[in-house]
């Protein structure tokens, strides 16, 4: 049998890997909440990096947003360790019949 992995990734994490392989300029160190250093990427410096025109503040663009939609964003990002199983029994197949031998 198979073990599956019971941790979903870290994205928040391979994102930050990504943009530090990618800016290495813009990685840096802050103070969190408990008063640890972490790991950051600094907006700014990103944008020079990327050289382009940033929608930031006011300025009007297209959104999609809602009340803590920035603790949304950091929630999903975080790994889970639950798991769906499959349930056989229970299970329908794409033309309507059960699973499960039945």
């Amino acid at each position: 049998m198979e073990k599956l992995k019971m941790h979903t990734p870290d994205l928040a994490e391979e994102n930050y890997k990504k943009l530090a392989a990618l800016f290495p300029n813009a990685v840096t160190e802050t103070i969190d909440e408990a008063g640890n250093v972490v790991r950051a990427i600094d907006k700014d410096v990103l944008m020079q990096e990327i050289n382009t025109m940033v929608v930031d503040g006011d300025q009007q663009r297209y959104q999609f947003t809602w009340p803590d939609k920035r603790k949304s964003v950091l929630l999903a990002n975080q790994p889970i360790a639950k798991t769906l199983r499959l349930d056989k029994e229970k299970s329908v197949s794409r033309d309507g019949t059960l699973g499960g031998g039945h």
